[in-house]
């Protein structure tokens, strides 16, 4: 294919890319709406299953994603030039991804034409993770996972 027939992740950088292609790339896995905790001695950072408390486990969508940083201020604002930054997003992020100069996988919305396949192929949280709201926060170190994604398929 040359340059101009191929999908915009493969020809622009994520600063190209308009806000609809930007939002676009998100695969709905939610993994990045997931609660980590952080050692305050060493910095070493967990993951958890518990979700943010406005994630619709079901859907894997911010139920509030218009105001989600006022309402929740650690909610991270992923922004082009910090994507390399954040080493807790997963490798199946599509905008690690992208970022990379790699492809996005076959279960991604915009290779597979369907958004069920991120859940398909088991890389959501959709059936796993718990919301941090149904949980006492003195209790979220029970609610630690290795690596979240690799609870589903491989890419």
């Amino acid at each position: 294919m040359s340059a101009p027939d191929q999908p915009f992740w493969r020809r622009k950088t994520l600063d190209q890319l308009t806000r609809a292609e930007w939002e676009s790339l998100c695969d709905g896995c939610a993994q990045c709406c997931l609660v980590k905790l952080e050692d305050v001695d060493t910095g070493e950072l967990f993951h958890t299953r518990l979700a943010c408390r406005l994630l619709d486990i079901g859907a894997c969508r911010c139920t509030d994603y218009g105001n989600r940083h006022a309402r929740v201020p650690d909610c991270v604002r992923l922004l082009p030039d910090s994507i390399g930054d954040l080493s807790w997003l997963p490798g199946t992020c599509a905008y690690r991804l992208v970022a990379a100069g790699e492809d996005l996988p076959w279960w991604h919305p915009l290779v597979s034409g369907d958004p069920e396949t991120v859940h398909q192929a088991g890389i959501s949280v959709r059936s796993w993770a718990r919301s941090e709201a149904d949980v006492p926060e003195d209790r979220y170190d029970r609610y630690v996972v290795q690596d979240p994604s690799r609870r589903g398929g491989a890419r």
